[in-house]
């Protein structure tokens, strides 16, 4: 071995980078009792390419994940969203207008529900580095209340692709393990004119319990948090009959009284200023039942909280099989995960 894999090899060991349990967690290191295990793995010829350092891990007698994997993912996650900087837009037979600013809209509670289900090809560049592409497809259920200067519900059901990027370390101290995962991803909105960037953070650590009859064979629980941001900048355009649910058509004439009285109310400046936006015209194209216009729309969204807590468990059947839930609890956001690994040697 020459000197840089040896420094490399001090690397690992000083920090204790040790023993993957999946695609995205690592797991402790073998018990003492289980030596023999152990010692068998000290045996191991390893002759693959990945993990760099492979064959010097099973020499201390670690061991490592099958390098390369494949994961499907079914995740479920329900969230508050924060709106500012509201834009609005109207195409119709009779008008174009364009983009203007309307922040004489106040905003109550809104929230985002949102499937999907993806796939992540993984590959573990060193015993404790993991980089992983993400590739995915789901809905998102959208609802947006308005309380002044009418109450009004818009209701957004879009489906969504993905496509992203993660990189992942994953170390140990003792028996307990530790991981943390960064991924990016472009999510494209079907109803939006550009992707949406995400990024999500995950931090997570926990404890691994191995078989004694069954050493690769193992169920591992952790607890951690998962930090979301968004690129906050969106722009679309929707059909006002896709935006608005049943119910505000049915009491049109309610929300144009009010909005009118609310209106009439308005000193004769602040007047002069709503009618140069393209709220009026959506407030007539609603009173006449048009759901063919089209509303264009730009604002800054983000979620409410960036942060919420994590627990997790995963079941490993072998070095080739692992099957994982993991459910956000703590904090605004609510979400589930459950997937299934299947891992391979190249």
């Amino acid at each position: 071995m020459n000197h840089t894999k040896k420094i490399y090899l001090v690397l690992v060991i000083t920090f204790l980078f040790i023993n993957q349990i999946n695609a995205q967690y690592a797991t402790t290191k073998v018990r003492s009792k289980h030596e023999v295990y152990k010692d068998s793995l000290k045996q191991v010829e390893y002759n693959y390419t990945f993990p760099i350092l492979g064959q010097g891990a099973y020499k201390k007698g670690f061991d490592i994940p099958y390098p390369a994997g494949l994961m499907g993912n079914y995740m479920w996650m329900d969230q508050g969203i924060t709106i500012d900087n509201m834009q609005l837009g109207l195409k119709s037979d009779n008008h174009d207008i364009p983009l203007t600013e309307v922040d004489f809209i106040d905003f109550g509670e809104n929230t985002n529900t949102s499937y999907t289900f993806n796939v992540r090809p993984d590959l573990w560049i060193l015993p404790f580095l993991n980089v992983y592409g993400i590739f995915g497809y789901g809905n998102s259920h959208t609802e947006v209340n308005l309380v002044a200067p009418v109450a009004l519900k818009s209701v957004v059901d879009q489906s969504i692709s993905t496509v992203g990027v993660g990189i992942m370390g994953a170390g140990g101290i003792g028996p307990v393990w530790f991981s943390v995962d960064a991924n990016w991803t472009w999510n494209k909105p079907e109803l939006l004119d550009e992707p949406t960037r995400v990024n999500v953070l995950g931090i997570r650590m926990g404890h691994t319990f191995t078989f004694t009859n069954k050493p690769e064979s193992n169920i591992a629980l952790w607890v951690g948090g998962m930090r979301i941001k968004m690129n906050s900048e969106t722009r679309g355009e929707i059909k006002m009959i896709d935006a608005l649910p049943p119910e505000t058509w049915e009491r049109r004439d309610e929300i144009v009284n009010e909005y009118n009285t609310w209106y009439d109310a308005l000193p004769p400046a602040k007047q002069i200023i709503i009618d140069a936006t393209a709220v009026p015209e959506i407030i007539d194209r609603l009173e006449a039942a048009d759901g063919d216009s089209i509303i264009r729309y730009g604002m800054d969204k983000q979620v409410k909280e960036m942060w919420n807590g994590l627990i997790g468990i995963q079941y490993q059947y072998n070095k080739r099989w692992m099957l994982r839930s993991e459910a956000g609890i703590i904090g605004d956001r609510k979400s589930y995960l459950l997937s299934l690994n299947y891992r391979l040697l190249l």
